[in-house]
């Protein structure tokens, strides 16, 4: 196999997108996921395949991570630490700042940095390359890994404390659920009412409502009926849970994340981890007994 310029460990529904993006940036890349097929399409743009994590981290010095829940982070990183070649891990998924902190200290031990890297946008962010890309780490590491990590959208450097960037992704993360769950509360109680559910999500966002939901996700996957955003509410349920177990570390209340919690669990019940998160408002639909639909 080839020595390449990047690992990629991890290339499902995003991170297929993200490695596909460093590809057509002409960055040599070794690839490997518990997916065959998802390497074996990237492999016809390219990528070289490797049988494990260990040899993705045997065969470059600089890793990408962008796996599920933070206990196959954790997993993955251990088994890093017997890598010969890698130096630097840069972990794109959402595992919450205990979990960045908690691999920080793993691959430290075999001196390997890791900087954390979480990205917002969805999968359409991370086909197109415009993704929020938080990180936070040591600078000149950042200053390092730059010219790769940019393909995957627009920057933000959030300091050299293992997990900051982390803490910054559960807040956006759980603002994005959020809105969901406010959006479908208010267009069930109005379409109810009689008014058009379309119509509805333009005049909020003409207004001071405006918000992601009625500005993306309301149009794209609720409105038509399709229910298809590109964002598993087990996810979506994981990383609230998290800010909420940050915000209590730090002695912050968060009474309306917690309902936010409660929204998300009772959809994950009702229709299952792998459901899309934008199902919230089928959640609605069904008590108020109306469907949203444009």
């Amino acid at each position: 196999m080839q020595t390449t310029d990047y690992g990629f460990i991890g290339v499902g529904r995003m991170g297929a997108h993200m490695a596909r993006r460093l590809l057509k940036a002409g960055i040599s890349l070794t690839v490997y996921d518990t997916s065959k097929d998802a390497c074996a399409e990237l492999a016809k743009d390219g990528a070289e395949v490797a049988g494990s994590a260990l040899e993705v981290a045997n065969n470059t010095e600089a890793v990408f991570l962008s796996l599920p829940t933070p206990d196959i982070v954790q997993k993955v990183c251990a088994e890093l630490t017997s890598a010969r070649k890698l130096k630097i891990v840069a972990d794109c998924s959402t595992t919450g700042p205990g979990g960045a902190r908690a691999a920080h200290a793993v691959l430290a031990k075999a001196g390997i940095v890791y900087m954390d890297a979480p990205v917002s946008g969805g999968m359409a962010g991370a086909r197109d390359g415009t993704l929020a890309v938080m990180v936070s780490g040591k600078r000149e590491v950042y200053d390092r890994i730059t010219p790769a990590i940019k393909q995957f959208g627009k920057l933000f450097y959030c300091g050299e404390g293992a997990g900051l960037a982390q803490v910054m992704k559960l807040a956006n993360n759980i603002i994005a659920a959020g809105v969901i769950v406010m959006s479908s509360e208010v267009i069930a109680m109005g379409t109810k009412a009689g008014l058009n559910p379309r119509q509805m999500c333009e005049i909020i966002n003409a207004g001071s409502g405006r918000n992601s939901a009625t500005q993306d996700k309301f149009p794209r996957s609720v409105l038509p009926g399709t229910f298809d955003f590109g964002f598993a509410t087990g996810l979506s349920y994981k990383d609230v849970r998290l800010c909420l177990e940050e915000a209590h570390a730090q002695g912050v209340p968060m009474p309306v994340g917690a309902e936010v919690l409660q929204v998300l669990g009772i959809t994950k019940a009702k229709y299952g981890a792998d459901s899309d998160f934008t199902c919230i408002a089928k959640v609605y639909e069904e008590w108020a007994q109306v469907e949203m639909r444009g």
